[in-house]
């Protein structure tokens, strides 16, 4: 049986009185809260947080129509319940030092009981008395939780912006070759800093391969990998957002001083970056599980990393492109709705290996975490997170990419990239509509890949230019 998060709505004797919201953990197969104020029955809360409630210790009528707090242990729940509702008490809280545990009882165990029971935190109990006296009134309630977030919205700006400046970014890139190729003196140049990695059909298909087999790993040693792609994150993060940040303070004109080291001239002002997108990611490290701010250090340096890898790999042609987010759709849906019928306790592998499996603390850095905004039992318990996955970045921006360098090779007016970057936004959107309305998490690229793949694919066919764009152009210089 699962728990459900509940909010008690404290009320203090002053004028005005003071109120304040705390959670509580209640099952709803036992009772069935309110689901607004409107309809909730407050009742003066007796605190007896210096017993257990195992007997019937407390005297006759103190209890009379009233809500008790006592403290777990010494007996069961239910046992509990069964002697606050025989000394005449209209609400059961049961305070916990520990961490909230979940309410696991049989529901035909508490036929006879009749009265609300939650779990709560004792320090809040505590808190309740220091902030609204000894005089409570108190009611419990369950809100449902709201249809849309607006951390929705905040994902989906941070998406949209990541894949367009990754797509134009690479379009830069782009027009330097082109220029380089131009210009016999630059070429020699301009292939020492080259560092794009092209994706062949073959490379493609290898690589889907390897994420099968990763996601198969973690779900079966998840305890020992988890800390492998930490470790793997903290180091490409930590290169991704130096490489983005150097793009920038290149065309900075100021500080361009150098200093000789190992028979090179290095700019110290690069010197002090590297220091600093290695301390960032460090620092990351180490406080990863700071819900109330790491999330944001992950987010920046996660942008960084999808940034550069949009930048740096080269999709040769749409052929690619295709078999590239086809293959990745599938895996994607197989992973998320069909391991469900395959694996024992029938839960989806994607869905355990995000979550981090069998209870384990340690989540896989591999999405951008905003916490929900919109106030709910969930918020007050809690700090929830939306949540979007690398790849759901990373794969339709390399199309985007490929896109913005087919604008530039055939001086196309960025009508290909910015098509593409609005279907893509469009794809978001749906994606969004349809979590909404199923209130399941949903694979992104169920939704991202027609709608960017259709989208490319109708523009070249619009501009009678489809033969050029599924091969690939070559330089026309």
């Amino acid at each position: 049986v699962t728990a459900d998060e509940g909010i008690l709505h404290a009320s203090g004797s002053g004028i005005p009185p003071v109120t304040k919201d705390y959670c509580i953990i209640y099952n709803s197969s036992w009772i069935s809260l309110p689901k607004s104020l409107d309809n909730a029955t407050f009742r003066i809360l007796e605190n007896l947080t210096s017993m257990v409630l195992c007997s019937s210790e407390v005297p006759s009528g103190l209890l009379k129509d009233k809500a008790v707090v006592v403290m777990g242990g010494n007996c069961t729940i239910l046992e509990k319940a069964r002697i606050a509702q025989s000394l005449g008490a209209k609400m059961l809280l049961i305070a916990s030092k520990s961490r909230l545990p979940t309410l696991s009882d049989n529901k035909t165990d508490f036929e006879d009981v009749t009265l609300p029971v939650a779990l709560i935190r004792y320090n809040d109990i505590v808190d309740m008395q220091l902030t609204l006296g000894n005089e409570v009134n108190v009611t419990l309630y369950s809100p449902p939780l709201p249809v849309f977030d607006c951390s929705m919205v905040v994902i989906f700006l941070i998406a949209v912006f990541t894949v367009a400046l990754g797509g134009y970014w690479s379009g830069v890139a782009e027009l330097e070759n082109l220029k380089a190729i131009a210009s016999p003196g630059e070429r020699e140049t301009r292939r020492k800093k080259e560092e794009n990695v092209t994706f062949t059909p073959v490379t493609v298909i290898l690589f889907v391969v390897i994420c099968c087999v990763m996601l198969v790993l973690l779900y079966f040693f998840y305890k020992w990998l988890v800390y492998v792609i930490i470790s793997v994150f903290c180091l490409a993060s930590a290169m991704s957002l130096y490489n983005c940040l150097a793009a920038l303070i290149g065309e900075i004109p100021f500080g361009q001083c150098r200093i000789a080291c190992c028979n090179k001239n290095i700019e110290v002002r690069l010197i002090f970056l590297a220091v600093f997108c290695i301390a960032a990611a460090v620092v990351w490290a180490v406080f990863r599980n700071e819900d109330r701010w790491a999330w944001i250090l992950q987010d920046i340096l996660g942008v960084a990393f999808c940034l550069n890898f949009i930048k740096t790999l080269k999709m040769p042609n749409f052929k690619s492109c295709v078999i590239l987010l086809g293959l990745l759709l599938l895996y994607d849906v197989f992973f998320v709705f069909i391991t469900p019928f395959i694996t024992k306790n029938g839960a989806s592998i994607m869905v355990e290996v995000a979550a981090g499996p069998f209870g384990n603390s340690e989540k896989l850095p591999v999405v951008i975490r905003v916490p929900r905004l919109e106030y709910s039992a969930s918020t007050l318990c809690d700090m929830p997170f939306s949540l979007l996955g690398f790849g759901d970045i990373i794969v339709p921006g390399l199309l985007v990419a490929y896109c913005r360098r087919f604008d530039v090779q055939t001086s196309s007016s960025s009508v290909y990239y910015i098509s593409c970057t609005i279907a893509y936004a469009i794809g978001m959107v749906l994606t969004f509509i349809v979590l909404a309305l199923m209130k399941m998490g949903q694979p992104a690229l169920l939704y991202l890949v027609p709608c960017t793949l259709i989208t490319s694919s109708l523009v070249a066919w619009r501009r009678k230019e489809m033969k050029k764009f599924w091969k690939g152009s070559s330089y026309q210089v």
